[in-house]
């Protein structure tokens, strides 16, 4: 998406909601008109979170903090597959570092979305005896990290703690609640409209932002279907029903 989109975007949903999330399976700083876009966010007055796996947050940090946005998130579990191991260590310490600075003026949210992959166990006890000794946590940190899903590390810098993300096989009962589409929706690269962050290549396809009102769009009869369906906890759509997201 380009600067000049992005901008008619932002103007489009800024009716709707003060918050946009740069991601949709995406790494937003690899972005080449990054900086811009953050420019134009804050033009529009929207609040702007980010997603990351953290490989370009050293190249942008002295922006960021200069700029801040929101809220960024930290997809740490990234790491165990795209950093090589012997340089594990290395790679959490730096995004700690760059956390405690960019929490003077951000919100940031370090994400271990890996829990119920038991290969993940080596990974997932480095992260947290790295993140112990580096906010001085008690030595019962572990026994907090066992029990609970959301751990405040320091003012402003949390742990989230969620089971690796995985599509059914089969098709699962339809009761289901969501998210999608009562408090977020999904624009793509290209200005196609889905209901959620996941579906990344528009299986649920809304309409298009470039050529259709957003404000049509959300009034469509498969989004009006798709959102009443969750109101009264049932996914209309198949590919909803495969999803475990909810898991």
């Amino acid at each position: 998406m380009s600067a000049d989109e992005f901008r008619y975007v932002a103007r489009e949903v800024k009716l709707f909601t003060d918050y946009i999330y740069l991601h949709v399976l995406g790494e937003p700083l690899l972005h080449p008109h990054f900086r811009e876009i953050l420019q134009i966010a804050s033009g529009e007055n929207l609040k702007v979170n980010i997603s990351t796996n953290g490989s370009l947050l050293a190249k942008h940090a002295d922006y960021l903090l200069k700029n801040p946005v929101r809220q960024l998130n930290v997809s740490l579990h990234d790491a165990e597959e795209n950093v090589p191991k012997e340089k594990w260590g290395e790679f959490i310490l730096s995004m700690l570092e760059i956390a405690k600075s960019l929490s003077a003026k951000s919100y940031i949210n370090f994400r271990l979305w890996n829990q119920t992959n038991e290969a993940s166990n080596e990974f997932n006890q480095l992260c947290f005896r790295l993140i112990q000794d580096f906010f001085h946590l008690p030595d019962h940190f572990q026994l907090i990290s066992e029990k609970e899903r959301n751990i405040t590390l320091s003012p402003k810098i949390y742990l989230q703690l969620a089971p690796r993300f995985e599509w059914t096989d089969t098709i699962e009962s339809e009761k289901k609640i969501c998210y999608g589409l009562r408090d977020q929706i999904a624009i793509l690269s290209d200005g196609n409209v889905v209901p959620c962050c996941i579906d990344a290549d528009a299986h649920l396809l809304l309409g298009n932002i470039f050529s259709d009102k957003f404000s049509e769009i959300l009034l469509s009869a498969r989004a009006q279907r798709i959102r009443k369906g969750f109101e009264q906890h049932r996914a209309v759509e198949d590919w909803c029903r495969k999803c475990g997201f909810r898991v």
